[in-house]
């Protein structure tokens, strides 16, 4: 049995989630992470995509953010995201369409299309394809 660590997860818009987990798993902009009690101070960037909290006794909680910062402290990780939603309040199909939507305008030679823009979009939207998929993974395997 590990021991916990204070997490919360704000977005510009709420406070999605605050609480104690055993471990926060995400991907920064250096590679995958793990942090549980006792990890080093650490401030890093995150990459778009699922964010799984790993709680005692309870089923894991799996979030999207569209990228942000993770910070580390003694007893206390903070991650602050322009956007984070709950991976089961996510739609898959506007994200479908979405992700179609940016491969489309990125394709459009001809049209004034602003392609930093459309690839943003584009990493958006395959994130939260991935963080549903991710879910749906955790699903199959618990049960």
């Amino acid at each position: 049995m590990s021991i916990p660590v204070h997490c919360d997860i704000v977005s510009a818009e709420e406070a999605i989630f605050s609480g104690m987990v055993e471990m926060v798993v995400t991907n920064g902009t250096l590679g995958e992470l793990g942090i549980a009690y006792g990890h080093a101070p650490l401030l890093t960037g995150l990459l778009p995509g699922p964010v799984r909290l790993i709680r005692s006794g309870e089923e894991d909680e799996v979030i999207y953010l569209s990228g942000g910062y993770l910070e580390v402290q003694p007893g206390i990780i903070s991650i602050l995201a322009d956007t984070a939603v709950r991976a089961h309040d996510l739609d898959e199909s506007a994200a479908i369409e979405a992700q179609k939507q940016a491969e489309q305008d990125i394709k459009n030679q001809s049209g004034e299309i602003n392609y930093s823009l459309a690839a943003s979009r584009l990493a958006e939207a395959t994130a939260q394809l991935r963080t549903i998929a991710e879910l749906r993974r955790r699903a199959g395997s618990v049960r």
